[in-house]
């Protein structure tokens, strides 16, 4: 009504004009007068006639040209309303609280045979909330389902502006701003886009990881068997999903099949992995595979390359697994049976010398391991250093923090006219010793988020990888030369075995042998975990060249302190699930509460019953997690799903924000997931 008053004021407005405009014929009159009366006189005549013409119209007209415009406003609205009750898309207006004002002929029809639910737009579509009709964002677009159909809701707020007439729209209740709705029936066109998703081509890889030795302890007779065997239950595997599978090598397959089929692999956890793990025809080793699947792409070649990532990690990671990979996601399947160690040495000596002719045209190393590291770091630190000098090459170790624990094997670096007074350096030091001949060597560690010093990988362009943890999503890219052994203890080994095949042989220092040996001592447990027969061969080859290990002993001492923090942290463990050790470590006093955090959680493992242990504490701003096993859980996947990673029986995270309670309450919501996806033995 207040628009319709504003119309009829700027209609009366036009109206007047004419009349007020008839007063300029008096001045003009009067100019007339000085040269003619006669002119003058005409001039008053016209005025008069003018402003007679004008008071007609105004008085007769007027109401006339009022009506016609407000009958053509009036029949335009009433129009425009008819156009949206016929509209072919749900329509309707809203309060606050969802109840439905006004929807036209479409809302209707959508909401017919649910009559109770028609009234409310929330009772209609659950997901929607008040909290939602309230936000003052230009258009809130949501997605929900009602009655079997998929819509996508648009919210757009109106105001309402009431004028002086009690007057109102039908659907108006005295509010002051209302919700228009919008529907858009998107069912079929989701259906269309999932039908096109389920038809796009899944490339996969299959690798048998340890082919040549099961077939070393059979028969040879038997050993055409075997491989029937494991072949036939790779074909069928694939054939009950419709796929296609071609073997390319004596031990490799790769097949494709429909993504349609793809959920139902993820769904039983790639079952094939058991059911060859359990094929036995004498062979005391059982037959384990490693599966890439590459899918998500709308490129062959793309999906075809996601499934060479993903087996190449796999691999990484220790074989008897599948990894899933798509452009915005990466999954993890299997992993429950050990690495499966090589006797052979070959690759350690391939690894020497391609690292050795890589430094040949290089000036400068820069080695660098993980933050906060700890003794199998600095031992693999040494071990680079050393056959760097054996090369004629000039090297520095980049730590930017010591940790006790290893602080005094370094102090016997310090201050030794045999080493170099920049043996040592900080990563801001070796930032600015950077040049095209630098290579960075990085040890014991394959994430860059948790490097001593990350910004080294941007500016180095040659990049070598010394590491024996799995491999996880987060990995150094770009690296010219990579060593990845998940089956090694420890890096120390890793680089102890190297040494042995750099020129003629490396004759490795006492107190570098010391380093090397504490690395292995510390990452096995004492030899007791993670080792195999190289484990003992490099520690013998150390032993050799002088390793003491009562030196070595007396530096692994602890503190007081942290013993009796260590003492704390396992009396008041939480026994979960009658198998799970979980415990916090109190930071306060301690030098290095994370070294502490970790020898609490392989104490723990002492404890009969106990699975796996998961010790926690909160230290400079993050929480440090550390998990061990034994052989029933892999705390690597455990770690995993809180985003960190490891071994199989040793791994850890790091949270950077969060509270123990909280962070303790998702490793116990990751056990049972674990539990109920069959993961623990």
């Amino acid at each position: 009504m207040k628009k319709r008053k504003k119309q009829a004021s700027l209609m009366d407005l036009y109206l007047r004009w004419p009349i007020w405009l008839s007063a300029l014929f008096l001045p003009l009159a009067l100019i007339g007068s000085f040269f003619s009366r006669a002119a003058a006189l005409l001039i008053l005549i016209a005025g008069l006639i003018h402003l007679l013409i004008a008071l007609r119209l105004y008085f007769t007209r007027r109401s006339g040209l009022i009506s016609a415009l407000l009958n053509f406003s009036l029949s335009t609205g009433e129009e425009q309303l008819r156009r949206i009750w016929e509209m072919p898309f749900p329509y309707a207006i809203v309060n606050d609280r969802g109840t439905v004002l006004w929807k036209n002929s479409a809302f209707s029809e959508i909401a017919r045979k649910e009559k109770n639910l028609s009234g409310n737009l929330l009772s209609m579509f659950p997901n929607i909330t008040e909290e939602m009709l309230l936000r003052e964002d230009a258009m809130l677009e949501i997605h929900s389902s009602f009655q079997g159909r998929k819509y996508c809701i648009d919210f757009r707020r109106a105001a309402l502006i009431s004028g002086e007439s009690t007057e109102q729209p039908s659907f108006y209740d005295g509010e002051s701003e209302v919700v228009s709705v919008y529907l858009r029936d998107e069912t079929d066109e989701l259906r269309l886009a999932k039908e096109l998703s389920d038809e796009r081509i899944v490339c996969g890889l299959v690798y048998i990881d340890n082919y040549e030795e099961v077939l070393d302890q059979i028969e040879e007779v038997r050993r055409s068997l075997l491989t029937a065997l494991v072949d036939r239950k790779i074909n069928r595997y694939i054939s009950s999903v419709n796929g296609l599978i071609k073997k390319i090598e004596k031990d490799k397959y790769f097949f494709v099949m429909k993504r349609e089929y793809l959920q139902r692999m993820l769904d039983d956890r790639f079952s094939i992995l058991d059911e060859v793990r359990q094929v036995s025809i004498g062979n005391e080793l059982s037959v384990t595979l490693s599966i890439g699947v590459g899918y998500g792409a709308a490129e062959y070649a793309q999906n075809y390359e996601y499934a060479r990532v993903s087996i190449d990690m796999a691999l990484g990671r220790g074989g008897d697994q599948a990894i899933a990979k798509s452009q915005d996601s990466l999954s993890y399947f299997g992993g429950k049976s050990k690495s499966t160690e090589r006797v052979t040495r070959v690759k350690a000596r391939v690894k020497a010398q391609a690292f050795e002719e890589l430094l040949e045209n290089k000036d400068r190393l820069l080695i660098m391991g993980h933050a906060n590291g700890d003794m199998d770091c600095l031992g693999a630190s040494v071990g680079v250093f050393r056959m760097a000098a054996e090369l004629g090459k000039r090297a520095s170790i980049v730590q930017n923090r010591v940790t006790p624990p290893i602080l005094p094997l370094k102090a016997r670096f310090l201050n030794n006219e045999d080493y170099p007074d920049d043996m040592f350096i900080s990563g801001e030091d070796a930032k600015e010793m950077v040049d095209g001949n630098t290579v960075l060597v990085v040890v014991d560690c394959d994430r860059p988020s948790i490097l001593d010093e990350p910004e080294l990988l941007e500016l180095c362009k040659t990049i070598v990888v010394f590491d024996h943890h799995r491999q996880s999503s987060e990995t150094i890219q770009g690296a010219v030369l990579s060593y990845c052994e998940p089956y090694a203890s420890s890096a120390s080994e890793m680089i102890a075995e190297m040494m042995q095949y750099i020129g003629d042989g490396i004759k490795v220092r006492p107190i570098e042998a010391d380093c090397l040996y504490g690395g292995i001592v510390i990452d096995t447990q004492e030899f007791t975990s993670q080792t195999g027969v190289r484990t003992f061969e490099a520690a013998a080859y150390l032993r050799r060249c002088g390793a003491d290990i009562t030196r070595i002993r007396k530096n692994f001492r602890e503190d007081l302190k942290d013993y009796q923090a260590k003492a704390e942290a396992i009396s008041g463990a939480e026994i979960y699930r009658d198998a799970y050790a979980i415990s916090s470590l109190k930071a306060q006093g301690l030098e290095s509460p994370t070294v502490v955090c970790a020898q609490a959680a392989n104490e723990l493992l002492n404890i009969r019953g106990i699975k796996a242990s998961v010790v926690m504490t909160s230290w400079n701003g993050k929480v440090y997690v550390s998990a061990r096993s034994i052989d029933e859980m892999n705390v690597q996947v455990l770690m995993e799903k809180l985003g960190g990673g490891g071994h199989r029986t040793v791994a850890g995270a790091q949270f950077k924000a969060g509270k123990i309670p909280e962070i303790i309450a998702q490793v116990k919501k990751a056990i049972d997931q674990m539990i109920e996806e069959g993961e623990v033995s």
